[in-house]
């Protein structure tokens, strides 16, 4: 069994929700920094005032691009991105275009990950694949994806589509990646119980809105 400090430092304290309050991402902050979570994540907006809050503290500022539907341009990801860092985000969430996955426009989308790869130099990139609208075989083709374009995570989802993360998916996503890239579960992930199993299934992040909850604090 983890210690709650050993399970924190699994997860991205996440606030995505298009009502967030600025006094919302205050505490989120606060509560990373005392629990030591490992990242905020939050919607671009809210970047700068995240960046200033943490400076200092050895949490991570996480930010998503293309969120939550992906089916923006690789430009305006990679513009989404490139601001986004300017402004102290340390680690990028990206959502792939899914229906480009689907069609079997793998080219397309390795290019797509590849360009916001680019932008992100040597910070980490986690690729959203949204495990839900996908069959286990195009999870495994868009890890193989990612992992062609440089990325250094896969993540389950969005939670903003019909499904959030499984342990079969994480399962797939794992044996898929091997070793070298994190895997991160995201959606739905509201429990210890829930965590616990997630990592027992291979990932190595949790994003989740209920961590106090998780970490029992």
């Amino acid at each position: 069994m983890m210690t709650p400090a050993e399970l924190a430092a699994y997860i991205d304290h996440t606030a995505l929700k298009p009502d967030v309050t600025t006094a919302q991402i205050d505490a989120l902050c606060a509560e990373a920094a005392s629990h030591g979570f490992k990242s905020v994540c939050v919607n671009s907006i809210h970047v700068p005032r995240a960046a200033k809050a943490l400076a200092g503290s050895g949490v991570l500022v996480c930010t998503v691009v293309g969120f939550p539907l992906g089916a923006s341009p690789s430009v305006v990801k990679v513009a989404e991105t490139e601001w986004a860092i300017a402004q102290g985000a340390t680690e990028i969430d990206m959502v792939i275009s899914v229906g480009d996955l689907i069609d079997g426009h793998l080219d397309a989308v390795r290019a797509d990950i590849a360009a916001v790869k680019a932008a992100c130099g040597d910070l980490c990139l986690k690729v959203i694949l949204e495990t839900c609208l996908l069959t286990g075989s195009q999870i495994a083709t868009g890890c193989h994806l990612a992992k062609e374009a440089g990325a250094d995570f896969v993540k389950t989802s969005t939670g903003f589509s019909s499904g959030g993360a499984t342990i079969e998916a994480i399962s797939i996503m794992r044996k898929t990646v091997g070793p070298e890239m994190g895997v991160k579960a995201s959606g739905g992930v509201s429990t210890t119980e829930d965590a616990l199993a997630m990592i027992a299934a291979g990932a190595s992040r949790i994003g989740a809105s209920k961590s106090l909850a998780i970490i029992g604090a």
